[in-house]
């Protein structure tokens, strides 16, 4: 995959990664952001502060492709992914039974900020969901030159 390709991944994962759905151009590699619908609470401020951004969007709609939020089911799969694949037995114990309990994604986040492992986290996560982006990018693509 060429740099600009890759950039455009890491790009649009970290904006997933905070909450925003990303909308790329596939013929200007232009990328815009837009909070995701969780971070609203005045519709009509919403609308008005991304207006030119919707605008862009609807004007061009053939040449962009949306990349969704992360759905929590999604989130929770990568936080297994990464206990899976830890090398500590007992971060991966006491992460393992955190899975399994009420308000997983919270207490995940508490023990992992408290571990030697919170960097690697970071790392991993932002990785998975460079390959789901990847991944979604291949296939628009694909359909695009259909």
């Amino acid at each position: 995959m060429d740099n600009l390709n890759q950039h455009i991944i890491k790009n649009i994962a970290q904006e997933l990664d905070c909450g925003f759905d990303c909308y790329l151009n596939l013929k200007t590699n232009e990328v815009i952001a837009i909070p995701g619908n969780i971070y609203i609470s005045d519709q009509e401020d919403f609308k008005e502060a991304f207006a030119e951004d919707f605008a862009r969007i609807e004007n061009n709609k053939t040449d962009f492709i949306k990349f969704d939020v992360l759905e929590s089911f999604e989130s929770f799969k990568i936080m297994e992914s990464f206990v899976h694949q830890l090398t500590d037995q007992h971060l991966k114990a006491v992460l393992g039974n955190v899975l399994e309990n009420k308000k997983p994604f919270q207490n995940f986040k508490n023990i992992i900020d408290q571990s030697h492992f919170r960097q690697d986290w970071f790392d991993f996560k932002q990785r998975e969901i460079e390959k789901k982006v990847a991944t979604e990018l291949k296939i628009s693509k694909a359909r695009a030159q259909k």
